[in-house]
C-alpha cells in the first residue's frame, strides 16, 4: 500500500502548487467532510489530482489560505463527482472553479443505471474501489494511511472517467446537454434558509397542540446553538426522538425531565439546565407557532388536484406520460429531463395561451436549460391542448 502524506502548511502548499503547475489538463478534485459529526460541512480533507503532478492531500483548519493553489487550478476545469455538495465546502476556504465536469451528472445524463463514485469507476474503467471510509468522521487526527488511500483514490482515477464520458457523451449527442447543467451547477445560488428549520425534527407529527409545538421550537433552538457552539452535529448531543419524548413527557421539573427514559443523548444529562430553560421558555412564548407550517408557494400534493384543480390535474396526467416517455428515448431519467416540480408547477398555473413558446418561457423562469425547454416544451402545450379536449368531452358526456 503506496503511503500518502498529508500537506498541512503554507510551504507545503506552495511546493504542491508548483507541481500542479507543472502538470496538464484538467484538474480532479474532491473533499471529506465530518457529516454526522461535526455541525459544520467544513472540508477537512482536499484531495486534488492532475497528470504529471500526481495526488496531493491537503489538511484545509491548519493550511487556512488556499490562494496559492487558487492562483494556479482556479482556471482549469475541475472533474467532481456530484459537484453540488462539494463546492460550498471549497468554496468556503477560497477554492472556485470557473469551469467544471460533474462525472455523476455525466452518467445520470448518459442513462447509467448506477451514479455512485465506485459504480461510474467501475463501469467506465473496470476498477473496484473500497467504500469503507465514505462516512468516517474525517475531522479525527491524524487520519490512518487506510483512509488517506481510499481518498487518493476518489480522484486519482477521476480525469480518465471524465474521458470515457465525454466519449460518451459525444456518441448520444449529449455534449451540449451536459455543458448546460455543469454551468447550472456552478452558477446554482445556494438555498435561502427554511422559515421554520425546526419543523424538520424527526417525530414532530406526534405532538400535538400549540402550546407543545413552541416547546418543541425552544428545545429544538437550543440544541442548534449548543451544536453550533461546539460543533458537533446536534443528533450527537441529543436525537431528534429524544427531543419529542421530552415535549410528549411534559415534565413538571428539571428532576422530572431527567427522570423521563427515552430522553437520551450524550448531552441530556450534562446539559440539563439548557434543555430545562428551553422548556421554560417554550411554555412562556406568547406567539405560538401554528399547528401546521404556513404553505408558502408549495403546490397541494397531486393526490388533491382532482379536487382542488380538475383542470390541472387534466393537464398533469396528460402531460407527465410523454415526458417520461421522451426521458426514455433519451436513455435518462425523468427528472434529469425536466424535474417533477417544474412539471406540476406549469401544470397548475400554465401560461395564456398555452403554446410551446410561452410553456418555454415559464419553464425558462422556473430555472429549467434550454435544452430541457426545447425537449420538453412543445410535448407540454400538446399535451395540454389534449388535456383541455379530454375535459370537455368528459363535460359533454356527462350533461
Amino acid at each position: 500500500m503506496a503511503e500518502y502524506d498529508v500537506i498541512d502548511d503554507g510551504a507545503g502548499l506552495a511546493e504542491a502548487a508548483s507541481r500542479l503547475a507543472a502538470g496538464h489538463g484538467p484538474v480532479a478534485v474532491d473533499v471529506e467532510r465530518a457529516s454526522g459529526f461535526r455541525y459544520s460541512q467544513r472540508a477537512y480533507l482536499v484531495q486534488v489530482y492532475r497528470r504529471g503532478a500526481g495526488v496531493f492531500l491537503f489538511d484545509p483548519p491548519p493550511i487556512g489560505d488556499f490562494g496559492a493553489l487558487q492562483q494556479v487550478i482556479g482556471g482549469v476545469e475541475w472533474v467532481l463527482h456530484a459537484a453540488s455538495q462539494d463546492l460550498p465546502s471549497l468554496r468556503e476556504i477560497g477554492l472556485d472553479p470557473v469551469g467544471i465536469f460533474d462525472t455523476e451528472l455525466a452518467a445520470r445524463l448518459l442513462g447509467h443505471e448506477r451514479v455512485g463514485l465506485g459504480a461510474v469507476v467501475e463501469d467506465t474503467l473496470g476498477i473496484t474501489l473500497a467504500k469503507a471510509h465514505s462516512a468516517s468522521d474525517w475531522s479525527v487526527r491524524p487520519l490512518p494511511q487506510s483512509w488517506l488511500e481510499y481518498a487518493a483514490l476518489d480522484v486519482e482515477h477521476l480525469v480518465d472517467v471524465r474521458d470515457k464520458l465525454v466519449a460518451e457523451l459525444e456518441e448520444q449527442g449529449k455534449n451540449e446537454f451536459a455543458a448546460q447543467e455543469f454551468r447550472a451547477v456552478l452558477e446554482r445560488e445556494p438555498k435561502p434558509p427554511r422559515e421554520e428549520p425546526w419543523r424538520r425534527l424527526s417525530g414532530l407529527h406526534t405532538v400535538r397542540g400549540r402550546k407543545a409545538l413552541a416547546v418543541a421550537r425552544e428545545l429544538w433552538s437550543a440544541r442548534e446553538e449548543y451544536a453550533r457552539e461546539e460543533d458537533v452535529a446536534p443528533g450527537r448531543l441529543v436525537p431528534d426522538r429524544a427531543l419529542v419524548a421530552a415535549v410528549l413527557a411534559d415534565p413538571t421539573s428539571k428532576s422530572a425531565l431527567a427522570a423521563v427514559k427515552d430522553f437520551t443523548g450524550r448531552a441530556s444529562r450534562t446539559q440539563l439546565d439548557r434543555w430545562w430553560a428551553a422548556i421554560e421558555a417554550g411554555r412562556a412564548v406568547t406567539q405560538l407557532p401554528l399547528e401546521r407550517a404556513s404553505g408558502g408557494d408549495t403546490l397541494p400534493p397531486p393526490r388533491a388536484w382532482a379536487d382542488r384543480n380538475p383542470e390541472a390535474d387534466a393537464r398533469l396526467k396528460a402531460a407527465r406520460p410523454v415526458v417520461e416517455r421522451r426521458a426514455e428515448e433519451l436513455h435518462m431519467p425523468t427528472e434529469n429531463l425536466l424535474t417533477p416540480e417544474l412539471l406540476r408547477r406549469v401544470a397548475w398555473t400554465p401560461p395564456a395561451p398555452a403554446t410551446a413558446e410561452s410553456i418555454g418561457d415559464a419553464l425558462t423562469a422556473l430555472g429549467a436549460r434550454p435544452w430541457q425547454v426545447a425537449q420538453t416544451a412543445q410535448l407540454i402545450a400538446d399535451a395540454f391542448v389534449e388535456s383541455v379536449q379530454d375535459v370537455s368531452a368528459a363535460s359533454e358526456g356527462a350533461s
